[in-house]
């Protein structure tokens, strides 16, 4: 059995750095500077980390395994009622096992638990994985899918939460460290 362990902390937690880092290369490989264009400021760093926090209506959340960051997400405010999920990420070397899965659901679930009724969030039109992981889940497109996906830049999804919390019974949050931040929402 695997000892995987949700934790509520910061971006700038030591251990979410390999992920952030990991994703940074990601987004580079896959769009080179093609969003770079838009604005100047890599996708990765377009956001501060407090945004990510309870106390502005956010969250950050990392997957532990045995200590080192496997997976995690983060999501934000964008409406009194709507959390817009962001870096939904997994350790490259250890998917295929549900783990975006896993995170996904919890930030449901937290984001229920902050008050919100509603996630939004957006893809790449270049990643297909995360298309299937959000419709497989229940997101519903807020795009057609005939269009140009490049044109359209980002892929919209939406979903509106359910009152029934989710339950992991193979994964355990860590109320030490959910407590206090859950105190400030």
């Amino acid at each position: 059995m695997r000892s995987d362990i949700f934790v509520y902390t910061s971006l700038q937690d030591p251990r979410a750095q390999p992920l952030i880092e990991e994703l940074g290369r990601e987004y580079e490989s896959r769009y080179g500077d093609f969003y770079l264009q838009e604005s100047g400021v890599p996708e990765i760093q377009r956001y501060p980390a407090e945004v990510f926090t309870p106390a502005q209506g956010g969250n950050f959340l990392l997957l532990l395994r045995n200590g080192h960051a496997v997976a995690g997400g983060a999501f934000k405010r964008l409406d009194a009622d709507t959390a817009e999920f962001k870096r939904i990420w997994t350790d490259s070397r250890l998917r295929r096992q549900g783990l975006a899965s896993s995170v996904l659901a919890e930030l449901e679930a937290q984001a229920l638990r902050q008050g919100y009724q509603r996630v939004f969030l957006t893809t790449g039109f270049r990643q297909p994985e995360a298309v299937g992981l959000y419709l497989g889940h229940g997101y519903q497109r807020l795009f057609d899918p005939g269009a140009d996906l490049q044109a359209l830049r980002k892929l919209p999804f939406e979903k509106h939460l359910s009152s029934a919390l989710h339950n992991h019974p193979h994964l355990h949050s860590s109320n030490a460290l959910q407590a206090p931040l859950l105190a400030g929402v």
